[in-house]
């Protein structure tokens, strides 16, 4: 899989893209001294562009290049700790509703299709509404609501697995429940939640980004690309000083776009008979 990974050129842009990404929010801040709350009262307010001030300043003083990659931490925060959640929910759920049928299988079904039955963004918002906004209540909403795609992901495969040979054999041997499903069912029926998980990360940065922009995700002074491209609502703003806004959408949309291509890569490297049909 990693040597069909690698032979995949936008596959390895992406990753070399998200790793440059990562390396840059984390340790730029300390190598640069990049203090993303301090107002420079030198510089004043929405400063253009300098050489002090690579994106200029905001609305009060702020250095916006500061800002904009101390934001990076949490929005990457945000997408990749809600997607692992997803994961951590979803995958023991799929795994019970198909492999133990009955009861269980109605129940996680019938409750992920009310979890579905909600406009996604709608539901997210009026919960961290109520809740409120913070780095932990929107990894936490974001997380626990995005499970059921990943459940029933999880579930569909192992609907065809449950049945194959080795399972029936493992089982007539005397396996307890909990190790056939980690030790023969999970094995089988995980490669496609690996390819949806960038899917997944890119979703939940977009949800941040939203619920941010809106007013009611992060909110200053801490920062995210999704507030920094609040002040964007302005319109002497989005026409007069693109460098406050454009650099966070820029980033948004290439790290969304790297990992919806890093999954589709993902996928086809974890199965050959795809590969071998998209060529």
């Amino acid at each position: 899989m990693w040597r069909r990974l690698r032979s995949d050129r936008r596959a390895v842009v992406c990753m070399v893209i998200l790793a440059l990404e990562i390396l840059g929010v984390l340790l730029l801040p300390p190598l640069l001294g990049l203090e993303p709350d301090v107002t420079d009262r030198a510089a004043g307010f929405w400063a253009a562009p300098s050489a002090e001030h690579w994106l200029g300043t905001d609305d009060v003083g702020r250095d916006v290049l500061a800002r904009l990659i101390c934001g990076g931490r949490i929005s990457l925060l945000v997408g990749f700790a809600s997607a692992a959640i997803n994961l951590a929910v979803g995958v023991p759920l799929g795994l019970l509703a198909g492999y133990r049928r009955g009861a269980w299988e109605f129940w996680i079904m019938r409750l992920a299709d009310v979890f579905q039955s909600f406009p996604s963004i709608v539901l997210i918002l009026c919960l961290v509404t109520l809740v409120g906004a913070s780095v932990l209540n929107l990894v936490l909403v974001i997380g626990l609501l995005g499970w059921p795609g990943i459940a029933r992901l999880v579930y569909g495969n192992v609907l065809s697995v449950r049945e194959k040979e080795y399972i029936l054999a493992v089982r007539a041997l005397g396996a307890r429940t909990g190790t056939i499903l980690t030790r023969n069912v999970l094995p089988n029926v995980v490669a496609p939640v690996w390819a949806a998980l960038g899917q997944r990360v890119g979703r939940a940065i977009l949800s941040e980004s939203s619920l941010s922009f809106l007013g009611v995700g992060i909110r200053a002074p801490q920062a995210s690309w999704g507030n920094l491209m609040q002040s964007a609502t302005s319109l002497a703003v989005l026409t007069g000083r693109p460098w406050v806004w454009l650099p966070p959408g820029i980033l948004i949309i290439l790290t969304v776009v790297c990992l919806q291509s890093l999954g589709d890569a993902l996928r086809d490297a974890m199965d050959p008979r795809w590969g071998a049909r998209g060529k």
